[in-house]
C-alpha cells in the first residue's frame, strides 16, 4: 500500500511529523508491505538562494508578528521537536531557498534513497545549520547517502528535476494541500500535520485493512521438486 507525504524540507513540523510517522509504522506488523513516497512542497518559493535574514527575522517579516512572538513560537516548535527526539537549533537555521534541496530529494528518488535524502536535508537545516542551497554542501550529503557526485552534480541545473518537483506540487494543489506535513494513505484517506504517533497507526491500519480485502495476500501450497532458481543452482 502507497502512503504519500508532501513536505518542504524547510517546515519543522515536517521533521516532526517525519519521525512521528516512523514510530507509527515501526509498530505496524504489515510494514513491509507499506510503500512510502516523499513528495516536494515549497511553502515559500520567494525566499532567495543567498541568506540576507536569519528564520526570527523572516518569521516577523513573513507572519507580521512581534519579535517575541516570534521567539516564542519558536520555543514552543522546539519544545514540540524535543518530544519527539529531536533537537531543533533554530537560532543557527540558514534561510535560504528550497528549490535545490528538492531537486536533490526528487533525484535520490530515481536511485531509491529518498528517505535518506528526507532525514539528512532535515537534519542540515533544523541540527546542524547547514546551508541547503549551497551546491557544495548538497554534494556532501550526496556522498554520505551513497549518491554519485559526478551524477549529482548536473541535477541542480537539470529542467527534468525542476518539473519533477513542479508536478509534486501542482498535484498537491489539485487534490487540495495547502500545507505541509501532509499524509495520503491509498488515496483515500489523509493526515495533515504533525500529528501525534497513535494517529498515525490508527490510520495506517484502517487504510491497511481496506487495501489487504482488495488486494488480498497469495498464499499457495507447493509441491516441491527438481528446479533451477535463478542464482543458477539446480537440485
Amino acid at each position: 500500500m502507497k502512503i504519500e507525504i508532501w513536505s518542504d524540507v524547510m517546515c519543522p513540523f515536517c521533521y516532526i511529523g517525519k519521525r512521528n510517522f516512523e514510530k507509527a509504522l515501526e509498530q505496524f506488523a504489515d510494514k513491509e508491505h507499506i510503500e512510502v513516497v516523499w513528495k516536494s512542497f515549497q511553502l515559500d518559493a520567494s525566499i532567495p538562494e543567498i541568506a540576507n535574514e536569519s528564520q526570527e527575522e523572516y518569521l516577523v517579516r513573513r507572519k507580521g508578528m512581534s519579535q517575541n512572538q516570534v521567539k516564542d513560537m519558536l520555543k514552543n516548535v522546539s519544545q514540540m521537536a524535543e518530544q519527539a527526539g529531536l533537537h531543533y537549533n533554530l537560532d543557527q537555521a540558514v534561510m535560504v531557498n528550497s528549490r535545490k534541496a528538492h531537486h536533490f530529494i526528487q533525484f535520490a528518488k530515481t536511485k531509491n534513497l529518498a528517505n535518506e535524502a528526507e532525514e539528512r536535508l532535515f537534519q542540515a537545516f533544523f541540527i546542524e545549520g547547514e546551508n541547503i542551497a549551497d551546491i557544495e554542501t548538497l554534494l556532501r550529503i550526496g556522498k554520505d547517502i551513497g549518491l554519485d557526485e559526478k551524477e549529482l552534480s548536473s541535477v541542480f541545473t537539470d529542467r527534468k528535476y525542476t518539473d519533477l518537483m513542479n508536478k509534486d506540487i501542482q498535484e498537491a494543489q489539485h487534490i487540495g494541500v495547502n500545507g505541509v506535513p501532509f499524509f495520503v494513505f491509498d488515496r483515500k484517506y489523509a493526515v495533515s500535520g504533525a500529528q501525534p504517533p497513535q494517529a498515525f497507526l490508527e490510520t495506517i491500519t484502517q487504510s491497511f485493512a481496506e487495501w489487504r480485502k482488495l488486494n488480498p495476500e497469495v498464499k499457495l501450497e507447493i509441491k516441491q521438486g527438481q528446479s533451477c532458481s535463478t542464482d543458477g543452482t539446480c537440485d
